[in-house]
Formats: C-alpha cells, structure tokens, sequence
C-alpha cells in the first residue's frame, strides 16, 4: 500500500477528482494550505500600494491505495493538474504500513 500526497492549484481541484474517479479510486481527503516552492510566492499591488505575498493558496490531496493503483493515480494527478506554468505543484509517494478501518476494525487493503 501507499500513501500518495499531492500538491496542486486549487482551481485544478475539481479536474483532478473527476481523472481519480474516472480510474477507479473513490475516496480522497482534501485539505486548504498554503506554501511556496522555487517561485517563493509573488508580489501584489493593492489599493496602490506594493506587497509580497509568501505563501501561496494550494490544495492538499491525501490518498491511501493498494500498490496496484498507484500508477493509474499519479498518472491522473499529474495529467489533470498539468497547466505547464510554475507552481503545478508535487506528488508525494510514500509506503503505508498499515490502515484501520474504525468501523470493522478491518487492517491492510480490505480497509482502504
């Protein structure tokens, strides 16, 4: 199993979900963060006056799949999230040890 974390512009949220959904995998958590990369944010002209904005709005993607769907998402992220401008964001894999489902006390894929 792996948990994969992706990093995206918010606007390519609704995107990347329905190219998940089209691959078969149905469950994501979706968190609003904020952060910056090798741009390190941009700046700003408000009401005239000139301001340096660090940290920029993204979407948090958290998905924990069997090994057999890994390739299918990180391939749907990646297409869907594409803009080709900096900033499109990261995709995290990292191995899961193991998942609990709280309900059945189900462990391991059964429980994703």
């Amino acid at each position: 199993m792996k948990l994969i974390i992706a990093i995206i512009k918010p606007f390519k949220l609704d995107e990347v979900k329905e190219a998940l959904g089209a691959v078969g995998i149905q469950g994501l958590t979706v968190t609003e963060v904020k952060g910056f990369g090798r741009q390190k944010g941009h700046t700003e002209v408000y009401r005239g006056s000139e301001y340096t904005v660090d940290f920029l709005p993204k979407v948090k993607i958290e998905l924990a799949l069997s090994d057999d769907l890994v390739t299918k998402a990180i391939g749907a992220i990646s297409t869907a999230a594409k803009t080709g401008k900096i900033g499109d964001g990261k995709i995290f894999v990292l191995p899961l040890e193991d998942v609990i489902r709280i309900r059945t006390d189900e462990h391991g894929e059964t429980a994703v």
